[in-house]
């Protein structure tokens, strides 16, 4: 994924982005390269290719408008594949989702309040259920980790806390890595 449309997409969530001194420095076509910026070695084409790290459920009212901008440009940023994630609605059987060979989930996001609850079980409010790693209360054999998060709608009337949105989805990660 092109490294100029993801600080694109972070800039506009209002996240400052921050890169580690050791990866290489990606530079935009009109900007001129000084010497021995990017190493031969780092060169985009000489990196190892992302690998799958699992996948991802995506729980909420389905985005529409302005909210399904956003949500491409989360899917865009996390540099996920169409084969990587899937939509889900709350009120589904959670015990016949579709858990087939090699899509077993690894992790849950629950946009918003009300699908946080029901997909947890818990009854606490939305700030006392973000920043922990809540248990999605299904029937199914492994137990799937599950992150709550902000509507999206709610999002883009309260721009400033798109950070708050961009935590939880790194919480996610974290915890996805950790399988």
């Amino acid at each position: 994924m092109n490294t100029s449309i993801n600080s694109n997409f972070l800039k506009e969530m209002g996240i400052t982005e921050w890169v580690p001194r050791e990866l290489p420095v990606v530079l935009s076509p009109d900007e001129p390269a000084p010497q021995n910026r990017v190493p031969q070695s780092a060169h985009p084409s000489n990196l190892p290719e992302k690998s799958s790290m699992g996948t991802w459920w995506f729980f909420g009212g389905k985005p529409q408008g302005d909210a399904e901008v956003l949500f491409q440009n989360v899917i865009r940023t996390l540099g996920l594949s169409p084969n990587e994630w899937e939509w889900k609605n709350p009120s589904d059987n959670l015990s016949a989702l579709n858990t087939s060979a090699n899509r077993l989930p690894t992790v849950a996001v629950a946009f918003g309040e009300k699908a946080a609850q029901k997909l947890s079980g818990e009854r606490d409010s939305l700030p006392e259920l973000r920043e922990t790693v809540l248990a999605l209360d299904c029937q199914l054999e492994d137990e799937i980790p599950l992150i709550a998060s902000f509507d999206l709608s709610y999002l883009l009337s309260k721009p400033g806390e798109k950070a708050l949105l961009w935590q939880d989805l790194l919480l996610a990660r974290s915890v996805l890595q950790n399988i």
